[in-house]
């Protein structure tokens, strides 16, 4: 059905970290690092985080002469933080902590391992230097770099500019989401349409090239998603900390490209009843619902299983599965076996397995058709809920439940690694177009189309119809 927004070993967040997770006990005291070592030591040779202060997370983050935290630490700590600290405050302390080395006079070590943080923090999360807060401290940073290091200076102005150019990519985005804003709308016709409406067969008759498209459709949304439209999705007020509600009323705002993507999820469903309740014979039916039913196999064939539990869920719609005629003419096996795919049963274990199966061809494939895999999202953004939900943030002593994030950054990692790949099929732009733009019928329009299609088979179908007339 249409969605709201709401482990396995062989996963990793895009340093290619798989943390091996030990308990945390609520009430023990953190181990401060030992004398003489970097600030994160213990993130190299001692046993994984599990808690700590946020004053010593922030510590570990930060570079010094000799020390440069791993590549896992930083994306679970920048995914994480900004549940307790805003970005630009963040950023903020990372900028004093560099006044403090450079009075260290230790710049000219310090200076290239700054620059690869803040490269990390704009690559992976460059919607946080869409504020100009960030830009600021940013440049307080490369002046006080400029001194010492020239060739670094270089590159900071390079980063500088980067973050700038995020700044512009905003306005790109939302223009882009507007004129793609037909796409999330439902049309609720209260009759069929005119003869002269279009349907999917008429733009389309093989399943492979609407299933490749449908994939370029799904890589477009995945590719404006931010790591952490994830946090900020579940966000909610640090219970410790009464002083960052207006951070978090900012956060929650920033999931449009999170919100969009379930929508199209929804529109897929609408779109495939709407083109199977639409045409008047029941042969015409039939043959539209085989032609689905191919679509399907072949996003699992693909790997593109949010398209193919979208097409399921359409069909699975009551004005849909009511027209048992329609499904008699049909051929369906095939139906029932997809639908076993992503059968709820056990979690969803029999998806869950072929998601795995996907990811190892993904990362053994030769050829980039092979590297394509689409999860099905809402089923992920309801994993991450569950993990926010119970798990606290926060463990009784104040320190933060760093385990708890390590495995929120192993769910996302991976579903970063995905979301880089560029589709490899040829568009086809008569078809992305009536896929963004064909009026589909609303929740009563489907019943009403079904209605007539076939005629209500008991009292409460036949009361229903009368009120939809």
């Amino acid at each position: 059905m249409p969605q709201t927004v709401c482990s396995g070993t062989m996963f990793t967040t895009p340093s290619g970290f798989s943390p091996h997770l030990a308990c945390a006990d609520p009430g023990e005291e953190e181990e401060a690092p030992q004398e003489g070592s970097g600030p994160g030591a213990c993130l190299a040779d001692g046993p994984p985080i599990t808690s700590a202060s946020l004053d010593t997370l922030i510590q570990n983050l930060v570079p010094t002469a000799d020390y440069y935290p791993e590549k896992a630490y930083v994306f679970t700590f920048l995914l994480s933080a900004r549940l307790f600290i805003p970005p630009p405050e963040l950023l903020a302390r990372v900028c004093e902590l560099c006044i403090k080395q450079q009075q260290l006079d230790q710049m000219r070590k310090f200076g290239p391992k700054i620059l690869q943080l803040l490269t990390e923090w704009t690559e992976t999360f460059p919607s946080d230097f869409r504020d100009e807060k960030m830009v600021g401290h940013l440049k307080d940073i490369i002046h006080r770099i400029a001194p010492c290091d020239e060739v670094n200076y270089v590159k900071m102005l390079c980063l500088c500019r980067l973050a700038l150019m995020s700044q512009g990519e905003e306005s790109i985005v939302k223009v882009s989401l507007n004129a793609s804003s037909i796409s999330d709308k439902l049309v609720a016709f209260k009759t069929k349409p005119p003869p002269i409406q279009k349907d999917i067969l008429s733009i389309c008759t093989d399943p492979y090239t609407l299933a490749q498209q449908l994939t370029h459709v799904e890589l477009e949304h995945l590719s404006h998603i931010g790591p952490e439209e994830f946090v900020q999705a579940f966000v909610q007020k640090d219970p410790l900390d009464g002083t960052q509600q207006p951070c978090f009323s900012d956060q929650k705002k920033k999931t449009t490209n999170l919100e969009a993507y379930v929508r199209w999820f929804n529109r897929l469903c609408y779109l495939v009843a709407t083109e199977i309740c639409m045409p008047a014979k029941k042969k015409q039916r039939a043959q539209v619902i085989e032609f689905f039913i191919d679509v399907a196999r072949e996003c699992f064939n693909i790997g593109n299983f949010n398209s193919l539990m979208a097409i399921i869920s359409g069909m699975n719609m009551s004005p849909v599965s009511r027209l048992k005629k329609t499904w008699g003419k049909a051929k369906t096996a095939k139906f029932f076996i997809l639908e076993h795919q992503m059968d709820p049963t056990g979690n969803f274990y029999n998806y869950r397995t072929a998601l795995r199966g996907a990811a190892h061809r993904s990362q053994t494939a030769n050829s980039n058709r092979e590297r394509i895999v689409i999860p099905f999202f809402s089923l992920l953004i309801k994993d991450i809920y569950f993990l926010n939900e119970g798990c606290a943030n926060r463990l009784p002593n104040g320190h933060v439940n760093f385990e708890k994030f390590v495995e929120l950054a192993r769910q996302v990692g991976e579903f970063m690694t995905w979301k880089q790949m560029e589709c490899p099929f040829e568009e086809d732009r008569a078809i992305l177009h009536y896929l963004h733009t064909v009026p589909i019928f609303s929740e009563d329009g489907l019943y009403l189309a079904s209605y007539e299609s076939e005629s209500p088979e008991n009292q409460v179908e036949k009361d229903r119809w009368k009120a939809l007339r």
